[in-house]
């Protein structure tokens, strides 16, 4: 045997000597309820600090005490209550942490902070990731946006926590990334997102140093074990991960496929373990380590990255990339690349898909209107989910506008360019406008009641005429923007969900909030996508 596989076996020996050992590692809220925005398949990749006790006096010094006045009384004379003001001492300002300007959005940098933070936390991550796009880009904005966070003396934190939590839920792992990097993660609640994150990216080793360097936060046995096999340290793994298993710290499973990981041919042969339930990026990685890859439809969208890297096959990749489309969560050039990477080698699915796309790109390079046509109507059909075919259509809308007057086809072109924010364009074009007079009043928005024909139409027209909601108003009125959008977001969603009083509501709100062009979009996704 080599040395390695002689220390990895008198683990598995260590395991049966000292018994059944212990529940893995303590979450970092134990003892508490986990927080709103807890997502159950990160990883415990570290473990919750010791309460820290009072500082050290050192021999010799004192700490400041008061002294009373040489006349002031040794003890009340009284009962009651005296009146106290009480504020916060000693925490450090709230930073205001986002990584798109209020220049560049549009909102403000009171966004946030003067609602109450566990109202907002349970209302962001209450939102619903698959939606209309028009509604996803709006959260997100919101979420990346630089504003001053809300007042969270009792709870520091917990809102930034909530942010990075949504965009998981979107699987947006660039932007969390990056708004944990500009926070600089000094916490085990954020180093285990930012771990978590570097995990499914592909950038462990960088988290490994990282964690590394902060004392303050404390890894498991088990993330302390791949950190260790990371760097090349593969004695100091085997030797960790014997100890750890002998004292009762891993689990049977999470040694027994640190063990694999660490060397993969002492279990050749043998069956391979049952996945866990939830999945965690830390045994996510592990399983691929030791040649196992699993398969990420049935796994929470962020673990879809990985399936993006090359040595996963074109298919693959090509499925995990719509995925994560269908919530905005990855840029639409990334998408386009993998579409028209190669010629479809087959037929169904997400080889239709490729191929309408590669037919769109050839068509608009040649300026050829009626390969258009042709290209549009298949991607309309192939094309069951409404965020993709909008994505796909942002991507494109400049250079389908320069084939309208061309088209054959105005209709399809029409409803192809009101998914995307060149809606009001297309609504210019006379071609195309006169074949749905409706939908183009709606993209000026003001609606035309005499062209309403179908329930949708009476219900977006109602949308463009209602009061709006006067307490969200009100609420946006006191400075709490934020908190009336994602309200608003709420009732919009109800109406999409088939409550139709609610979704003329929550559009008309949105207007009245300031948020013309997602209201119009709103509406006219909802028309198009829900007629589907």
């Amino acid at each position: 045997m080599k040395p390695l596989r002689q220390v990895v076996a008198l683990g598995l020996i260590c395991g049966c000597v000292f018994g059944a050992p212990l529940t893995a590692q303590n979450s970092d809220t134990a003892g508490s309820e986990e927080p709103l925005s807890a997502i159950d398949w990160l990883s415990q990749s570290v473990e919750q600090p010791e309460t820290v006790a009072a500082p050290f006096a050192a021999p010799g010094s004192s700490r400041a005490t008061r002294q009373p006045p040489i006349d002031e009384a040794p003890v009340t004379d009284s009962a009651t209550a005296p009146d106290v003001t009480v504020q916060p001492l000693g925490n450090a300002a709230p930073r205001t942490l986002g990584l798109l300007s209020p220049a560049l959005t549009g909102l403000p940098t009171t966004l946030w902070s003067n609602s109450d933070v566990t109202t907002l936390a349970a209302l962001l991550a209450a939102q619903d990731v698959e939606t209309l796009p028009a509604l996803q880009s709006l959260l997100i904005t919101m979420i990346l946006t630089e504003a001053d966070p809300p007042f969270e003396a009792a709870t520091p934190g917990l809102f930034f926590q909530t942010r990075i939590d949504k965009l998981l839920n979107f699987g947006a792992l660039a932007e969390a990334e990056a708004m944990l990097d500009a926070a600089t993660p000094d916490t085990s609640a954020l180093f285990r997102r930012f771990f978590d994150v570097s995990l499914l990216t592909g950038t462990e080793n960088r988290a490994c140093r990282s964690l590394s360097e902060k004392p303050d936060v404390a890894p498991t046995p088990a993330a302390r074990i791949f950190c260790l096999a990371r760097s090349g340290d593969w004695s100091a793994a085997a030797l960790t991960l014997n100890t750890s298993r002998a004292l009762g710290d891993l689990d049977d499973a999470t040694a027994d496929l640190l063990a694999r990981f660490l060397d993969p041919e002492l279990f050749e042969g043998q069956a391979v373990p049952t996945p866990p339930e939830p999945m965690t990026p830390l045994m996510f990685r592990m399983f691929e380590a030791i040649g196992e890859p699993l398969n990420t439809s049935t796994l929470p969208r962020a673990f879809a990255h990985s399936q993006l890297r090359p040595a996963a096959g074109w298919k693959a990749q090509l499925e995990a990339a719509e995925r994560l489309a269908e919530t905005g969560a990855i840029d639409a050039n990334v998408l386009m690349s993998l579409y028209t990477q190669r010629r479809p080698s087959a037929s169904g699915g997400v080889w239709e898909r490729a191929a309408a796309v590669q037919a769109l790109q050839s068509a608009l390079e040649n300026a050829d209107a009626e390969a258009m046509d042709d290209a549009l109507e298949d991607l309309w059909s192939e094309t069951r989910n409404g965020a993709l075919l909008s994505l796909i259509a942002e991507h494109y809308a400049e250079d389908m506008l320069t084939l309208a007057d061309d088209t054959r086809d105005p209709d399809r072109l029409f409803e192809t360019l009101l998914l995307t924010s060149k809606y009001e364009e297309a609504a210019l074009i006379l071609n195309l406008s006169q074949t749905a007079p409706f939908l183009a009043s709606v993209a000026f928005g003001a609606p035309e009641s005499s062209l309403a024909m179908v329930p949708d139409e009476t219900t977006i027209t109602d949308a463009f005429q209602s009061e709006p909601d006067a307490r969200l108003v009100a609420l946006s009125a006191d400075g709490k923007l934020g908190e009336a959008v994602l309200r608003t977001l709420a009732t919009v969603q109800q109406g999409l969900e088939g409550d139709r009083i609610a979704l003329a509501q929550g559009i008309a709100t949105l207007r009245a909030l300031g948020l013309e062009d997602t209201a119009r979009q709103t509406a006219l996704q909802f028309y198009l996508l829900d007629r589907r």
